[in-house]
């Protein structure tokens, strides 16, 4: 199985290929298979994330798992708690997208 990943432009959010669409849950990925080259071209050329790239993963019964220890990471959220983080100086900040 193969999976899409990228992050949000917007938000910095992780996004998984849907078949049709980007989603925030790895529950909703669809395996690209053979395809997955074209359908990366195709998203890297409509600029609706970052850095989107292919990476391996195995269908269970909760649905698609990454791999990788650092795509399981990934598809699990922040390790560490939002309020923690960094806030932007500009509450306007988050709707940038350059």
């Amino acid at each position: 199985m193969k999976l899409l990943t990228g992050n949000d432009l917007k938000t910095g959010f992780v996004t998984w290929w849907t078949g049709s669409d980007w989603s925030l849950h790895i529950e909703d990925a669809a395996d690209v298979g053979e395809h997955g080259e074209a359908i990366l071209a195709a998203e890297e050329g409509a600029r609706r994330v970052n850095a989107p790239y292919i990476i391996a993963g195995e269908q269970t019964p909760e649905g698609p798992r990454p791999a990788h220890i650092k795509d399981r990471i990934r598809a699990l959220g922040p390790t560490v708690r939002p309020d923690l983080t960094l806030k932007p100086a500009d509450p306007a900040a988050g709707d940038w997208v350059i």
